[in-house]
């Protein structure tokens, strides 16, 4: 009897293991712990150039290069102090503006890559899919391309040296990215949701307004987030337009930090370059939820 049993048990045991993936994926306790060490390591190697900065941004500036542990042995605060007033302005002067930048430029690819999704994931009409097709297309043009004809057209505008050519673009949904991202998710959306809200008197764009957007957030938040970091360490297009010291951004404000022979006052720079990159960090750890749920959730994988 106990022969007959025993394979039976196996069987449930084996089913039991099927029925739960991930208890079949966790192993063992050792397996758990030798994998966390290799993440953890990884890890370590991946945050040495972060550790490495806030290290130097603490030593003084002759102990930077000459000192390569990460534990200064002659501390150096005053690089924070040095580094907020060594330029024409503060440097809050820059941080405000980037944050000027920044924010026009979410709110303009969040409104304008919503409304461009909408229309091709919700909205039939003649050419369609060729407009996606070609809109997925200019994923493979390079940005330098357009560089030329976009500073002409930005300066028969009048818009150098002024914000207008970062933000603008955004306005006008050319981040083909953000558009496919936010097609995926709309998709996903029933479209019972159009018809309930047709029933109600709602028109497409009010549709959009009340019943879509809301039900973007994840997306959304995503956009936001990819668009706050690279807005806020774009470098070359300020480098393009702006002229202007007092309108400079961080990334502009950081470079100015090195002379024209290449002389720079490191302590003070390498300061300000972990001041810049705090927003960043606290702008990722509080959307991280949204970023991963807004990435699962559109089949990007």
């Amino acid at each position: 009897m106990a022969l007959i049993e025993l394979p039976t048990k196996r069987k449930q045991d084996k089913r039991a293991r099927q029925a739960d993936p991930e208890d079949a994926l966790a192993g063992t306790p050792g397996t758990r712990f030798s994998r966390h060490l290799i993440l953890c390591l990884v890890g370590l190697v991946m945050l040495y150039p972060l550790l490495w900065l806030i290290s130097s941004s603490l030593k003084p500036s002759n102990d930077i290069f000459r000192q390569l542990g990460l534990w200064p042995e002659n501390w150096d605060f005053g690089n924070y102090a040095q580094g907020w007033t060594a330029l024409d302005q503060p440097f809050h002067v820059y941080l405000f503006n980037s944050m000027i930048v920044v924010v026009f430029s979410i709110v303009g690819n969040i409104f304008s890559c919503a409304l461009a999704a909408y229309a091709f994931a919700r909205m039939e009409f003649t050419g369609r899919k060729l407009f996606f097709a070609l809109m997925l297309g200019t994923l493979m043009l390079p940005g330098h391309v357009l560089l030329v004809p976009q500073y002409i057209i930005f300066s028969q505008l009048g818009w150098l040296d002024t914000y207008l050519p970062l933000i603008m673009p955004n306005f006008m949904a050319t981040n083909a990215f953000f558009i496919f991202l936010m097609v995926q998710f709309m998709k996903a959306l029933p479209k019972e949701l159009d018809d309930a809200a047709q029933i109600d008197g709602c028109g497409p764009f009010r549709t959009f307004l009340r019943v879509i957007l809301p039900l973007c957030v994840p997306a959304m938040a995503t956009t936001a987030i990819f668009t706050f970091i690279s807005t806020w360490n774009e470098f070359f297009g300020p480098l393009l337009y702006i002229q202007n010291q007092d309108l400079y951004t961080v990334p502009l404000a950081l470079r100015a930090f090195m002379d024209s022979e290449g002389q720079s006052m490191w302590g003070p720079m390498f300061a300000m370059s972990v001041v810049s990159i705090a927003p960043i960090i606290g702008f990722f750890i509080a959307g991280q939820k949204y970023l991963i749920n807004g990435i699962a959730t559109t089949g990007l994988k």
